[in-house]
């Protein structure tokens, strides 16, 4: 497995493939990272992986500068699932100076849910993947992309710019890979204490009972007064809740009508103690 940290080297280790197999990573990678490189290797001729923590993300009370960097660690991790070469830039390396063209998404999608709560945080994601799509797949005639499922409206985000922009890079949504007690795979877990490391669990709980809720209510349900409930229920657990929400797949827009028509996914974010997590369950 080769390490470089400059596009140049970059598209050196690229140069003679056709069609890389890409998993973009912000690092302190955990299984469900692993996951999406396994999942991913078969579909191209090279595996790549980056590790870029984006600071165009982060808003600038949030934990930029305390996210952890365990890039020796990591590189040892996806040297075991097959990975052939990492693409750790420094951030000079991607920004060489500010960067003000911008992927700006569009509102319908990108100002909801996430987007809300952490304004300005996709067009941040959607400038950096478009960025490093542009240094993995120059020249190439096509590729795969992978990303997690539990980041589910990042996945709706990166497949429309990718639709909309006509990239040939084929988006591979993984699912959400979780702890025996439930709780969904992140990076951020390791903010948490042991009694709320215990206590988290009862996130994915909560969006399996308002899913279940939802399902079971005759006719229309007032999915108001149903999410309005689930978050009460977790407030009292000690969390502060963003949302907890019922909506459609396609498009993350509340459904209209009764729910058996479509595909539906329950979202949710909360803050445990200092620690945000977020998590979804397709319905």
């Amino acid at each position: 497995m080769h390490i470089v940290h400059t596009i140049a080297d970059l598209r050196q280790q690229l140069s003679g493939f056709r069609r890389p197999a890409f998993v973009p990573t912000m690092g302190n990678l955990h299984e469900g990272h692993i996951a999406l490189v396994k999942q991913a290797k078969p579909l191209g001729d090279v595996t790549v992986s980056s590790i870029f923590v984006n600071r165009l993300q982060f808003a600038p009370h949030e934990d930029f500068d305390s996210y952890p960097r365990t890039l020796g660690a990591d590189a040892e991790r996806l040297e075991a699932a097959g990975c052939d070469v990492v693409f750790a830039p420094r951030e000079k390396e991607l920004y060489p100076e500010p960067q003000s063209y911008k992927v700006h998404p569009a509102n319908d999608l990108a100002d909801i849910l996430e987007g809300h709560f952490r304004p300005g945080f996709f067009i941040g994601v959607s400038t950096v993947v478009m960025k490093l799509f542009s240094c993995v797949f120059a020249g190439m005639p096509g590729g795969v992309a992978a990303f997690g499922k539990k980041d589910y409206q990042q996945v709706l985000v990166v497949r429309r710019m990718v639709r909309q922009f006509a990239l040939p890079i084929d988006i591979l949504a993984g699912e959400t890979q979780r702890a025996a007690d439930g709780l969904a795979l992140s990076s951020r877990n390791g903010y948490l204490s042991a009694e709320e490391r215990a206590e988290a669990m009862h996130l994915s709980q909560a969006l399996r009972a308002l899913g279940e809720a939802a399902r079971n209510a005759s006719g229309v349900p007032d999915l108001s007064a149903l999410e309005a409930q689930a978050m009460q229920a977790l407030a009292r657990r000690g969390w502060k809740p963003d949302y907890l929400t019922v909506r459609r797949r396609a498009d993350l827009m509340p459904p209209q009508g009764p729910l058996a028509h479509e595909p539906l996914v329950v979202l949710g974010a909360a803050k445990l103690g200092s620690t945000r997590l977020i998590d979804n369950l397709e319905i």
